[in-house]
């Protein structure tokens, strides 16, 4: 995995369609002052974020980070998903169960990349779940395009063979990063989802048309982190996006100089530092 430090146990939690899927829990040495719930983009996995996940839980927080169905940790039906719906649903559940178990504590939900895309639905389809949106670079609006050809290639797939699989256009390892030592990790990470079915990747689509309707339903307070030099995200139409939002506690941060993925900058504290800050000031009381 990305960094040996962090201890956790792997998890596993069964939504309502059967499907059994595994994350990772991290624990702090007491009572958890909150929960943070981490949803990962469309190629990564829980595996990349460890080194984040022990700084927080290490702050009071537990902090679940769920590898969604068909990546990562999860073998059956690889690469697919039935809806983007479904992928809301499977967030959704998993929260209202971390509700029944400590009504008291609060919920942020963490979200990297396109997990971006399903935190900031989940407020219109299961609304009132979480107490505070956390997006990381996320991909509500991405800079990488899908040649047209292959776009028909998919849809035509999507008719006749929906889990004829296709390749992601995320394989260059320095789209995410430039730090050597992480460029080497993701060379040889054997979790990374390549390729998705038709079906996952015109659900993606269909989950963008989703979001025009999703802003206004934004009421949570909400913390955005951006790369300056991200070669994934349109840093200015996420922005645009993140500022129509209901609610008035927004607040956006860019890091000079840094990529996709902050978690591999050399100096990931800087992100950090800023995050635990702002769940410290968004905890009751």
């Amino acid at each position: 995995m990305a960094d040996t430090e962090a201890p956790c146990t792997i998890e596993m939690f069964q939504a309502t369609d059967g499907y059994r899927w595994k994350y990772r829990r991290y624990l702090p040495s007491g009572q958890p002052r909150g929960q943070i719930v981490c949803l990962h983009g469309i190629q990564s996995h829980g595996g990349w974020y460890t080194h984040s996940c022990a700084q927080l839980a290490s702050t009071g927080f537990q902090v679940d980070f769920l590898d969604r169905r068909g990546s990562g940790l999860n073998d059956e039906a690889r690469g697919d998903a039935p809806s983007f719906r479904r992928l809301l649903d499977d967030v959704g559940e998993y929260i209202q169960h971390l509700r029944k178990q400590a009504p008291a504590l609060p919920v942020f939900l963490l979200a990297i990349s396109w997990g971006g895309k399903l935190a900031v639905a989940l407020q219109k389809r299961h609304p009132g779940l979480t107490n505070g949106l956390i997006l990381l670079c996320p991909g509500l609006f991405s800079q990488v395009r899908t040649p047209f050809l292959q776009k028909l290639r998919i849809a035509w797939a999507r008719l006749v063979s929906p889990r004829r699989r296709f390749p992601i256009p995320l394989n260059d390892p320095e789209l995410f990063t430039a730090t050597p030592r992480w460029l080497e990790f993701l060379r040889n990470d054997t979790l990374a989802l390549h390729d998705a079915t038709a079906r996952l990747l015109i659900e993606s689509i269909r989950l963008d048309l989703y979001l025009l309707r999703c802003a206004a339903q934004v009421r949570v307070p909400t913390l955005l982190l951006l790369a300056e030099k991200d070669r994934i995200i349109d840093n200015p139409a996420v922005r645009r996006y993140v500022e129509t939002f209901a609610t008035t506690d927004k607040k956006i941060i860019e890091y000079p100089g840094a990529q996709h993925t902050l978690e591999f900058e050399p100096e990931p504290e800087r992100f950090l530092a800023d995050l635990r800050q702002w769940l410290a000031a968004h905890l009751p009381g």
